[in-house]
């Protein structure tokens, strides 16, 4: 946990500084105010007793002063739980930034080897512990151990069987904490990932509601949930009914001190070998010592679960990046080129390669378009060119240079992309189009006639300004993916790749929106990964792929001829007057 601390800034520091001078100011006062209990006590007794030059004006007085020094010490209270809770928050927000930032950094390997509930996790519950502990570290942590130092030393030359005695409760108190200790850290590991879990079936239960409605399953997702909502609050019972023991047993020790103090001390009384007022201060020294122990043990259970929680912040900080730029990036050689030589392709922890020696060239303005079958590897081919996995053998090149000699920003700048599943962001329907402000309303509206989105966008009530849902709620399947084109087109790209981008839209939009593209990109080369053999039947060059292998490149015609794959695709989709067989 202590890793973050170095995540903090150094005006932090400066403040940590402050709280630990304001925590010895605060033990100090507290000391002082132990004194005047004596003094008061004397006071009192002495006024009591007839004592000659004892007046009622010593005793307020001393209350005075008392009084002064307790507001001392409620001042620098609230000196400290201030300053903690801005450290703590400046250090919170600054993690929640730097979590965020690496997150965004990580390739898709990164993110399935987290998953998204367990990121979010992270990002959320993971640094609310964090903060917490923060917290109570900076306000406990700092003061238990001044403050029991302190009180120790005071003790000890007070008397030394009351001190063996408040030694003796210090030491039952610590057994007991650290037995509940041992048993609840497992525990505390455990809870995260529950958590992890819990989120995680929560999370698909939203996301696939429609499927569960549709097929009467909330009976099956709610035992699910169930399942894990059962585990996780059994955790947390185990850990709560062990830490509810701490307060019994602490009532126990401090009771068990108090009567033993009282019984000591009144038989070193009746020897004459202390008086009450030393008692009274005795007693007051004892509570302070046992309170700070107990602080401490307190924050050394807290910390645990916390510590958990840190090291799982800094395994996402400290994770490697599959894929990285380079320290010098090398110049483009030519312009609006892709080039596959020899790529072959593995999953992570994966058994067998997704595809395998995978050799083509797009030239400049050249429409390259993948077919095949369900898991061939044809969204995962076309994932590799703006480097969103990185190939396992063999070389990507785009414009003349292998992706990995170019800066992130510096290829995806090149690339217009459009996924397999239309996804847009909470904003306008311009805010979308123009994703990342990298379009003027002159471009937005281009780009939207060209992808033929125009139409329904001016059937909006605010048109181009008009609000789109967190995920596209609010339009259908087909406009998410006429947007979709359109904010790929807005970029002016070099090339674009199309996931199987066309797969909503009627076969009449599908037309007219190429027609557009070929008109109005000229010059833009294409990657199209399709299921329709009427979306490729005009490109460039068509690659089949099968179980992973290229088994036929070629054109539309060439393919029909000699490629038994591709023939038998296309004949399930057209007939053969329709393919001119």
């Amino acid at each position: 946990m202590f890793k973050l601390y170095k995540k903090l800034k150094a005006a932090d520091w400066l403040i940590v500084a402050l709280i630990v001078g304001i925590t010895v100011a605060q033990v100090f006062f507290t000391m002082e105010l132990t004194d005047k209990i004596s003094d008061i006590v004397g006071a009192i007794r002495a006024v009591s007793a007839g004592v000659p030059g004892a007046t009622v004006g010593d005793i307020w007085r001393e209350g005075g002063i008392m009084l002064a020094f307790a507001v001392c010490t409620a001042l620098c209270q609230t000196a400290v739980c201030f300053a903690a809770a801005k450290v703590s928050s400046d250090l919170s927000a600054t993690l929640r930034g730097k979590v965020y930032a690496k997150v965004e950094s990580f390739s898709i390997a990164e993110v399935n080897r987290f998953s998204t509930p367990s990121l979010i996790t992270r990002t959320t519950n993971d640094i609310q512990q964090v903060h917490m502990a923060n917290v109570m570290t900076l306000r406990m942590l700092i003061y238990a151990p001044i403050m029991a130092i302190w009180a120790i030393c005071k003790i000890n030359a007070s008397s030394g069987e009351l001190t063996a005695a408040t030694a003796v409760a210090v030491i039952v108190l610590v057994v007991c904490i650290a037995a509940v200790m041992l048993l609840v850290m497992p525990k505390f590991r455990l809870m995260q990932k529950l958590t992890d879990r819990l989120n995680g079936v929560t999370r698909e239960n939203l996301t696939g509601i429609r499927v569960v409605r549709a097929y009467n399953a909330e009976d099956y997702q709610q035992n699910k949930f169930e399942k894990a909502n059962t585990e996780f609050t059994g955790t947390q019972l185990f850990t709560g009914r062990l830490l509810a023991l701490m307060s019994p047993i602490m009532m126990l020790v401090m009771n068990g001190l108090t009567l033993a103090i009282y019984w000591i001390g009144a038989s070193l009384m009746n020897a004459g070998e202390i008086e009450y007022q030393t008692i009274v201060s005795f007693m007051t020294l004892a509570s302070q010592a046992i309170m700070a122990f107990l602080m401490m043990l307190m924050m050394f259970i807290l910390l645990p679960r916390a510590s958990v929680a840190a090291k799982r912040i800094n395994e996402v900080l400290e994770t490697e990046l599959s894929v990285k730029d380079p320290e010098t990036e090398t110049p483009v050689k030519e312009c609006g080129t892709v080039e596959f030589r020899d790529v072959s392709f593995r999953y992570p922890d994966a058994d067998a390669d997704v595809f395998e020696h995978i050799s083509f060239r797009a030239e400049k303005g050249q429409t390259i378009a993948f077919i095949g079958s369900t898991g061939s590897g044809k969204s995962t081919l076309i994932n590799l060119v703006p480097r969103f996995y990185d190939a396992t053998e063999g070389e990507v090149l785009v414009d003349g240079v292998n992706v990995k000699e170019l800066k992130q920003s510096t290829l995806r700048d090149k690339i217009g992309y459009v996924p397999q599943k239309g996804v847009l962001f909470t904003g306008t329907v311009a805010e979308n189009i123009a994703f990342g402000g990298k379009a003027d309303r002159q471009e937005i509206e281009e780009a939207a006639k060209i992808a033929e989105a125009d139409g329904f966008i001016g059937e909006m009530e605010n048109g181009y300004d008009s609000p789109i849902a967190q995920g596209g709620k609010n339009v259908s399947g087909g406009q998410k993916q006429r947007l979709s084109i359109a904010r790929a087109v807005a970029t002016r790209p070099e090339i674009m790749i199309f996931d199987d981008s066309f797969s909503a839209l009627d076969y009449r939009t599908d037309k007219q929106v190429r027609a557009n593209l070929k008109e109005h990109l000229a010059g833009v080369t294409n990657l199209i990964v399709a299921q329709r053999i009427g979306t490729i039947m005009d490109a460039d060059k068509i690659i089949v792929l099968d179980n992973g292998k290229a088994v036929g490149e070629g054109t539309h015609r060439e393919l029909l001829e000699n490629c038994d794959v591709y023939r038998e695709i296309a004949l399930s989709q057209l007939s053969k007057e329709e393919l001119g067989l």
